[in-house]
């Protein structure tokens, strides 16, 4: 009986630290770059995204990219939302966080290299619920990190301080609205909305108010529908939409940010957001010369994002998805 219980709760113990899904670049302007790429959210498909975006980023320019997942310890599956990121540890090596999270209360063992990574001034892309990617118990010394943190020296969390915004509130209704992205005319010449045209996000606006010191790239215009020709709601006036920053680390090194409430599964098939996501990643990670309006962002292998109500199996595992042509997201019986 005990050989029993020994031998499941090792099990347990090697679901819990599963191993990532990478996918290994070898030629580009990201060679030799490791980015790592955290999904764990409850509705927007992060774990849809975030994979298709690595293959991206790897295959086009040569990134290596990690992609983590919220897992269910006893079975190794992917679980939507889970606090339970397993190969945190990849941020050691890190150049670059794309972060698309909501709600975690991490294990110190996995929060705490993230906080590392803050530390020293990691640049961060964070997606849609990344505004509130952490909610955190009051007696976790992680707490500050919260998206309703009240502490004066660090108000809004980790999506206030870094980001640049916690979460505020639904601007434009899901599934009824969808939303135009707007590039600011006088920031056209930003590296990140180079070649950049025609964005459009099939999830519904959120309110922004970013802090000072941001810079707003895109604005958030909500429409009266789902389709990109969806009249405009005349009723709500543009919000922010995606922005640039900088945080100070503990360091003293200062780490780039780009922030967009938008980035649910299928905003990926968007080629106007998905080369500003692609771009963003690139400034991020300090090659902004290499961004050119002609830069391979064509999708890898099948990808069939399900955020607009598809049915999709459950069962799956980050190896599942490994190499260029498994499906995002596979098929199980």
């Amino acid at each position: 009986m005990k050989a029993l219980i020994a031998l499941t709760a090792l099990a347990i113990t090697s679901l819990t630290h599963a191993a990532p899904l990478v996918y290994e670049g070898t030629e580009g302007a990201g060679k030799g770059k490791h980015i790592v790429l955290i999904a764990s959210d409850h509705e927007y498909k992060s774990e849809e995204a975030l994979p298709e975006l690595g293959r991206i980023l790897a295959k086009h320019h040569g990134f290596k990219c990690t992609v983590l997942f919220g897992i269910d310890p006893t079975t190794g599956e992917i679980k939507p939302g889970m606090s339970n990121i397993p190969g945190m540890d990849a941020l050691k090596t890190a150049d670059l966080c794309v972060i698309f999270t909501r709600f975690q209360d991490l294990p110190a063992d996995q929060m705490q290299p993230f906080v590392d990574y803050l530390e020293r001034g990691g640049p961060v892309v964070g997606l849609r619920t990344a505004t509130h990617a952490f909610k955190i118990a009051k007696d976790s010394p992680f707490v500050k990190y919260d998206f309703q943190n009240k502490s004066a020296d660090y108000v809004g969390g980790f999506g206030r301080q870094v980001l640049g915004e916690t979460w505020v509130g639904h601007y434009g209704p899901n599934h009824k609205s969808s939303t135009r992205l707007d590039l600011v005319a006088e920031k056209a010449s930003h590296p990140i909305l180079t070649g950049v045209k025609n964005v459009w996000a099939e999830i519904g606006a959120y309110n922004a108010n970013p802090i000072e010191g941001s810079e707003i790239l895109v604005m958030a215009q909500p429409l009266n529908g789902m389709e990109q020709s969806s009249p405009v709601d005349e009723t709500k006036k543009p919000m922010p939409g995606a922005w640039v920053r900088t945080y100070k680390s503990a360091s003293g090194k200062e780490g780039r940010v780009f922030a967009s409430t938008y980035g649910a599964s299928g905003d990926l098939l968007n080629d106007g957001f998905r080369r500003m996501l692609v771009n963003a990643c690139f400034w991020a990670a300090g090659l902004e010369a290499a961004i050119k309006a002609d830069n391979d962002i064509s999708l890898v292998g099948t990808y069939r994002p399900s955020w607009m109500g598809a049915k999709r199996a459950g069962g799956v595992k980050p190896e599942d998805m490994v190499g260029w042509d498994a499906p995002i997201w596979p098929e199980k019986k």
